[in-house]
């Protein structure tokens, strides 16, 4: 697959450079040429890898290497975020069909890239570990908006959600740590307990809690905490968080790596503990 470096030059020419006669730019490592179609006038393309040699701005063109031409190239009509890099692998991957194996995207800040011969299988993808309610799930919400704002867009990832829904334990009898969640049942910050056989449903400090509260009464316990929990469990590279600040950071549960951040953890945080759990894992690879 080739996508160039965010960092690199796309250019559009209509007439290939030569030699020292047409200088390129010093960034620019791919040309794009457009020129008309003889058979039907419309617009077609050819993208070219560049090999320049030179310093200073201005770089002289030793060679163009040719890496698609014709029916293999289709221009996107859309402007897209061309910073968001699994969009346009995922876009490409889709318009690359029969011949096609070059796609070109143009951004809204009319600047262009190219994506060839698209493989998604190197779009990382994290999973979203997380419990509910409240709905939405809190870090699914802020993952989700921080996704949207573009900040992931140079981490070639994709979030997947695996969000345990704690209704499945509702009851009479059920205990869970917090009011705030809507939970039918008894609550650790609300209620009075005075009999035996209750389930609770949480962390191990809900357990202490419990303990310290009511140390003559018998219960079960279903542990939510991502660390100890067989409910609560990762099925591949992911983000979750722990009420407990020490834990956080990056992490191994049940063999896969996985970024922590607290229950009161900021938008940055996350993003930072997403950032730094796929630098991680890309250099694992």
């Amino acid at each position: 697959m080739i996508f160039p470096d965010e960092y690199k030059h796309v250019g559009v020419t209509k007439a290939l450079p030569t030699g020292t006669e047409q200088p390129i730019y010093f960034l620019t490592e791919y040309l794009i040429e457009e020129r008309e179609n003889p058979e039907n006038g419309n617009p077609e393309y050819a993208v070219y890898r560049v090999k320049k040699s030179g310093d200073g701005l201005l770089r002289k063109v030793e060679a163009l290497e040719l890496i698609a031409s014709g029916d293999e190239v289709v221009r996107y009509a859309r402007e897209l975020n061309i910073k968001d890099r699994s969009l346009l692998i995922e876009t490409a991957s889709k318009l690359c069909t029969g011949r096609v194996n070059t796609v070109i995207f143009t951004g809204v800040d009319r600047h262009v890239t190219i994506v060839h011969d698209p493989d998604p299988s190197e779009i990382l993808e994290i999973e979203i570990l997380d419990v509910a309610p409240p709905e939405p799930a809190w870090l699914s919400q802020v993952v989700r908006r921080l996704e949207a704002s573009g900040i992931f867009g140079d981490l070639q990832i994709r979030f997947t959600e695996k969000i345990i829904d704690l209704r499945q334990f509702e009851g009479e009898n059920t205990v869970f740590p917090c009011s705030a969640s809507g939970l039918e049942g008894k609550c650790l910050d609300s209620d009075f307990l005075t009999e035996h056989g209750h389930l609770l449903v949480g962390c191990e400090i809900s357990k202490t809690l419990f303990e310290m509260r009511f140390p003559e009464l018998e219960y079960s316990f279903v542990n939510i905490c991502p660390f100890k929990s067989e409910v609560v469990v990762p099925s591949k590279p992911f983000i979750t968080r722990c009420c407990r600040s020490e834990k956080s950071g990056i992490v191994n549960i049940f063999g896969f790596e996985g970024a922590v951040v607290h229950w009161g953890a900021s938008e940055h945080q996350v993003a930072e503990a997403v950032r730094n759990l796929v630098n991680r894992l890309r250099k694992t690879d």
